[in-house]
């Protein structure tokens, strides 16, 4: 088939990359404008865009995906489907009507479960012990679409939302190829998603990556690995600066401490939850590159007693 490929970040690539070794023709690709780095007035393409580019195919870089002049090049493509993979625009319904097929978008969760912009986030942060991916066609509603294929995935105790995003952008390419052939071979067999089992993933924000030492350490460390590597989970240290955080590691069998309280021993920073201590990874103070937790402590001579997060 002739393809249109919607997509903007790092896990988008895998999926047009397979597509591109596939038997399908992709025919055009659509992404995020360029945009500024956080640092710096440089303007850098998407990552699907600079993947597009060594293929040699066409890329469009809409604005809006409603702008009427774009809505005119996707129907002018006469293209026979098209996948989406974590695009970032809102696509109308005169836009997924362009295409003879429709539009499959690759999702980081098992549908109904984890509709939303951070599928994967709020998964591990919920403490779920699976999620997965889903090919659906996609309608005007926040990915309600029937269902053309899933797989599921174990969330292992260590996976961040960036290890486990990467993973199942890598196992869900094959996925998205083949729902895209059951669609070709008319094959395809979508179904309607239930009503029951529905959540819903909004995008995480800057209070949501706040740690609040109170809760038990499970839930913590839950919140540090899905807050990692964005939007980055922060905590204040006692002088009232921010710093962010890595992952941390509750330590088992360790006594109730003062929630925050830090300390150190035997080389390990460790600081107090509701429940019993975790062990700091790495910290990043404002201004500051991450550095191992032990060498952000020799540095910081803090006073016996101090804590995180009161400020």
């Amino acid at each position: 088939m002739r393809l249109i490929f919607a997509g903007t970040p790092d896990v988008a690539v895998p999926s047009l990359e397979a597509l591109v070794a596939s038997p399908h023709e992709v025919i055009a690709v659509v992404t995020q404008p360029d945009a500024r780095g956080k640092r710096g007035k440089a303007l850098h393409a998407s990552p699907v865009k600079v993947a597009a580019e060594a293929h040699g195919i066409e890329v469009l870089t809409p604005a809006s995906a409603k702008d009427p002049e774009f809505i005119d090049q996707i129907k002018d493509l006469k293209a026979d489907a098209a996948a989406v993979v974590a695009y970032g625009q809102i696509l109308t319904r005169e836009l997924l009507d362009s295409v003879a097929h429709g539009w499959v978008n690759l999702h980081f969760s098992v549908l109904p479960q984890w509709r939303g912009a951070a599928p994967v986030q709020r998964a591990i942060m919920a403490g779920d012990e699976f999620t997965g991916a889903s090919a659906f066609l996609l309608e005007e509603g926040l990915d309600t679409g029937p269902v053309i294929g899933t797989l599921t995935e174990r969330i292992r105790p260590t996976d961040t939302s960036g290890v486990l995003l990467a993973r199942l952008a890598e196992a869900g390419a094959p996925l998205l190829v083949g729902a895209l052939d059951a669609l070709e071979s008319g094959q395809a067999s979508p179904v309607v998603q239930p009503d029951d089992g529905v959540s819903y993933a909004a995008k995480l924000n800057r209070d949501d990556a706040y740690v609040a030492w109170e809760r038990p350490s499970h839930v913590v460390d839950r919140q540090v690995r899905g807050c990692t590597p964005a939007p980055g989970a922060w905590t204040t240290l006692p002088d009232g600066s921010v710093a962010k955080l890595g992952p941390v590691s509750p330590v088992i069998g360790s006594t109730t401490t003062v929630p925050g309280q830090v300390s150190f021993a035997d080389g390990v920073v460790t600081v107090g939850t509701g429940t019993e201590q975790v062990a700091l990874s790495t910290i990043a103070p404002a201004g500051k590159k991450p550095m191992d937790a032990a060498a952000w402590w020799r540095g910081a001579r803090l006073p016996e007693g101090s804590a995180l997060g009161e400020a």
